[in-house]
């Protein structure tokens, strides 16, 4: 039980740490905390608040991913190397694609709503 406890304890402090030293996360969770505020402004539906909760997932753990991935490339790889440069442009660049699919998701869904004012 103990080491289940400590898994847990060792992933929310990823999740602080990137928090705390990644100003994107602080970004992503802002725009979490605007859409989720505007979800309650515009009463959206249970399968719109489902959609909205895969895709915060999705974008917070790409983030991670990111964060991890450029961690340990500039571990492996201190000096300027363009290979290691390659993999943390790839890296954000794939956080920026969930993002903008998520944005895009995020204006079809408020959009209309909006427009009904």
């Amino acid at each position: 039980m103990k080491k289940i406890l400590n898994s847990f304890k060792y992933a929310f402090e990823g999740i602080f740490s990137a928090f705390k030293t990644e100003r994107n996360m602080k970004i992503h969770v802002l725009i979490m905390i605007l859409v989720i505020i505007m979800g309650y402004i515009f009463k959206i539906s249970r399968n719109e608040w489902f959609i909205f909760i895969i895709l915060f997932s999705i974008v917070i753990a790409g983030e991670l991913f990111n964060t991890a991935i450029e961690t340990v490339v500039d571990i492996a790889m201190p000096e300027k190397n363009e290979k290691a440069k390659k993999a943390k442009d790839i890296s954000a660049s794939a956080v920026l694609v969930l993002a903008i699919g998520s944005a895009v998701i995020g204006l079809i869904i408020f959009v209309p709503k909006i427009l009904n004012l």
